[in-house]
């Protein structure tokens, strides 16, 4: 697909990611096993293994305890408290409200209400959870490798070459046009510098991809639908009320695909400059 032989795309991988193809793929079924533990603590190891791509209970052990320094059961059992999961899991002086399920009279859909707290930063978050399907879209994006929390100007950068390639060819068609950030990895668990997103808009299937610009697809199904107003300081905080405080109390758990944003305006037209966007997370039933 990508029009190399294999010798070749495994010496342009391991430049570009700065880790071997097979380290990579190893590296993203660990991490990904590893929220699952914690996400379904009734769930049988071994199934977790199976569902992470390894043959055995044996072989996944073995790769679990050499990457994260404890074994599987371990870190469900509080191991990964030390870890960077452990420090956002126990991140203090945050209170949650969350209101018993209740249907949506118009959709039928299950909707929630969050109200959040933060002793430490003074920040209060509501918000409005539905779980509902959302079709597959197609997208180009800009990708960044690295660190991102709290950064405005990178986030700015990207946005403004996304803009710059689709503006040209007629891509930005407002309100059909949709824009989202896509977060490929767990911040709790990846370590910074391998941390992926993307900032994406929808395209017309055919679109092609050209020099930075990539070509994907985000998966349809089921998600949380969480609608935040933010100011840029209060972002990290609404991904922490919909983890760590709608999802344990919800009866769902994280489904297969990565989480995004869906922005719904330019905050820079807001009144109190606030965004407008959706947390959408993918769910199954636990």
């Amino acid at each position: 697909v990508a029009c190399f032989s294999p010798f070749h795309f495994h010496r342009v991988f391991g430049a570009m990611s700065g880790e071997p193809l097979s380290k990579f793929v190893q590296r993203l079924r660990l991490e990904r096993a590893a929220c699952q533990l914690v996400a379904n603590t009734a769930r049988p190891v071994t199934e977790v293994a199976r569902d992470a791509g390894f043959a055995s209970s044996a072989t996944f052990a073995r790769a679990f305890r050499e990457h994260f320094g404890v074994t599987a059961t371990d870190w469900r059992g509080g191991g990964y408290e030390n870890s960077k999961l452990g420090k956002t899991l126990g991140n203090a002086g945050k209170a949650y409200e969350v209101s018993s399920s209740y249907p949506d009279r118009n959709t039928g859909n299950l909707r929630w209400r969050i109200e959040m707290s933060s002793e430490e930063t003074g920040n209060a978050i509501e918000a409005d959870v539905e779980v509902r399907e959302i079709e597959e879209m197609h997208v180009a994006y800009v990708r960044h490798v690295g660190p991102y929390a709290g950064d405005a100007e990178l986030f700015g950068r990207l946005w403004g070459r996304l803009m710059q390639w689709a503006g040209p060819r007629g891509l930005m068609r407002p309100p059909e046009t949709r824009m989202l950030c896509v977060y490929h990895d767990d911040p709790g668990i990846t370590d910074d510098e391998r941390l992926r997103l993307s900032c994406c808009i929808t395209v017309p299937e055919d679109t092609a991809a050209e020099g930075e610009i990539g070509r994907m697809s985000v998966g349809g199904g089921q998600y949380a639908v969480a609608r935040f107003e933010l100011r840029p300081d209060q972002f990290g905080d609404a991904w922490q009320a919909v983890f760590g405080g709608w999802l344990p109390r919800s009866g769902y758990q994280p489904a297969d695909g990565p989480p995004f944003e869906w922005y719904h305006n330019d905050c820079r037209e807001h009144p109190e400059q606030l965004s407008i966007l959706d947390i959408c997370v993918p769910v199954k039933p636990m």
